[in-house]
């Protein structure tokens, strides 16, 4: 089981952010919570769950184990660890 995290790219409130996700919902809110993450920045979104973090919580994360993973370099892998947040976020009742 692996937690990946993304390129810091998206630019929001004076930083660049990156995304935490992981095989399972279990490890992604272990290594959250290892970074000190609260409960309450957990992304349940249908575009996948994730936790954002900044740059330095990114280098947090890849010192406690995280895998790096690329938009650019990594485009087939990344699409399938979205693909598995997707299926990870909570349904919606419309």
């Amino acid at each position: 089981m692996t937690v990946y995290v993304d390129d810091a790219v998206t630019w929001w409130r004076g930083q660049r952010w990156a995304h935490l996700m992981a095989d399972t919902l279990e490890e992604l809110h272990a290594m959250a919570a290892q970074l000190g993450m609260p409960r309450r920045a957990f992304q349940d979104k249908p575009s996948g769950a994730h936790y954002d973090v900044t740059i330095e919580l990114r280098e947090q994360a890849l010192q406690l184990g995280a895998t790096a993973i690329s938009r650019h370099a990594d485009r087939e892998r990344m699409r399938a660890v979205i693909r598995n947040a997707r299926a990870q976020a909570t349904p919606r009742e419309d």
